[in-house]
């Protein structure tokens, strides 16, 4: 079978702005029921469409410079006063360029910013709403308000020395760290890994603009291939003639559970009337805690999985989703099903607990497991997007493999969470056959088995990707 990268390299990708003019009112609120057992229902009639979403408000925002005017602002970057970029910055400039989070056209002003936090949603010049559920910003410190005084430009810098993108039209305010964390994370206890990277030490002051990047950025990492833009996907779901797309988000290996439930979904779009609908594997390949599999591994297994046949790669399309990891829950889930209508996704997977984590200080969950679903069913911009909740998978002892969890017989299920899986790797020890594809499974062994162990007894603490 072909590998993964030549199945995504067959067709060149030029980044080319939409231009169509569109309505940029909202469509009716669609809702989907296809939980296993249940029967499908809507609030609104489903419409068979052969065209894929459109972008919030309209038309999808690339700030990407032209290629006739890169060295232009280049030479005009180092006339400016300089922001140095982190690498989580350089991420959010990567998500802000392609249009992820289209219509914003660069970082946040503290308008955006306010209702961002308190709204969950920006309201457009015609009205409308689309959903913005975290703050896209970038934060400066007093050295760096100084140096930068009246100017109405800056420059910003990646660690290299490099010109990355110009910020125009500059508006500074202040950076209100504590609310900022209670309302995006719901807690400001100790131990939130996006906020001890980000936040925490950032600097006292945020600062927005209109944002021109000089030149698409690459990571250099033998994965850009994989990172499309939302123009890039928009254009293969049409050489595939998708009439529905469906996104599955995720930062973890693929099991068979996962790929239980992107096959019984594509069964139920196909019994509701659509032709062919195309799946979008979409790992998240930003800032990741350090305990999660790094993202070079997880594609390695996701290309096992391709290989094995565990997924049609005919009717699967994978790529990596820039966006750094805030493990914020029913907020951040959010912003993952936003930046997917932007790539041309009209249906959305989740499920159990999306975007948590355990309670940083406590021994529980971080967030209700139920909850980011329901947010989802009622959170404002969101209305366009089918939400397709599912029930939860586990390994069926009396079949043998993974299938969907049922209540008369739990005693039937065996469920591997993802510290097992985790465990049972390092530990070089088996899980039940019929868990994860044997590819796939030998790619997570040999990830813990790469990690050196040090003098002192201890495996080293990962880098954040």
């Amino acid at each position: 079978m072909a590998s993964m990268a030549t199945l995504l390299s067959k067709t060149p990708f030029p980044s080319n702005s939409l231009t169509k003019k569109i309505d940029t009112h909202f469509a009716p609120s669609m809702r989907v029921n296809l939980a296993l057992g249940a029967k499908s229902r809507t609030h609104k009639k489903i419409r068979i469409s052969n065209g894929l979403i459109e972008p919030d408000g309209g038309k999808l925002v690339e700030l990407v410079v032209e290629d006739s005017k890169r060295d232009l602002k280049k030479g005009e970057a180092f006339s400016l006063p300089r922001i140095k970029l982190s690498r989580i910055d350089v991420e959010w400039v990567h998500v802000l360029s392609e249009g992820w989070a289209t219509p914003l056209g660069g970082f946040m002003r503290e308008r955006e910013f306010l209702q961002t936090l308190h709204f969950n949603s920006l309201r457009l010049d015609d009205g409308s709403v689309v959903n913005m559920s975290v703050p896209i910003v970038l934060a400066i410190d007093d050295v760096q308000k100084h140096r930068i005084g009246d100017s109405k430009k800056v420059a910003l810098f990646d660690s290299l020395g490099n010109p990355v993108a110009i910020l125009n039209d500059i508006e500074i305010y202040k950076h209100p760290k504590e609310e900022r964390i209670a309302r995006t994370w719901g807690t400001t206890a100790p131990g939130l890994p996006y906020v001890e990277e980000t936040i925490t030490n950032a600097g006292n002051w945020l600062i927005g603009g209109d944002l021109e990047v000089i030149e698409p950025i690459k990571y250099h990492d033998g994965l850009d291939h994989f990172r499309l833009s939302p123009a890039e996907l928009r254009k293969e779901f049409t050489r595939r003639n998708a009439d529905a797309v469906f996104a599955f988000q995720l930062r973890n290996p693929v099991h068979n559970g996962h790929a239980l439930l992107m096959t019984d979904t594509r069964k139920r779009l196909l019994d509701m009337g659509y032709k062919n609908p195309v799946l979008l594997l979409h790992p998240l390949g930003g800032y990741t805690k350090a305990d999660d599999v790094p993202l070079d591994w997880r594609m390695k297994q996701h290309e096992k999985v391709l290989e094995d046949g565990v997924l049609d790669p005919e009717t699967t399309v994978v790529s990596i989703f820039p966006s750094p990891m805030h493990y914020a829950g029913p907020t951040e889930v959010q912003w993952h099903a936003k930046a997917r209508i932007n790539a041309g996704a009209n249906f959305y997977i989740v499920g159990r607990d999306p975007a948590g984590m355990s309670h940083p200080v406590e021994k529980r969950d971080l967030y209700d497991a139920d909850h980011g679903k329901k947010v989802l069913s009622m959170a404002p911009g969101l209305e366009r997007l089918n939400i397709l909740p599912f029930r939860v998978a586990a390994y069926d002892k009396t079949q043998g493999k993974m299938a969907f969890f049922d209540p008369s017989r739990p005693q039937d299920f065996l469920f591997i969470s993802g510290t097992k899986m985790r465990t049972l790797a390092r530990n070089k020890e088996s899980p039940p056959d019929g868990f994860m594809c044997p590819g796939g499974w030998k790619v997570l062994v040999d990830y813990y088995d790469s990690l050196v162990v040090s003098s002192n007894g201890k495996v080293p603490e990962a880098v954040p990707v």
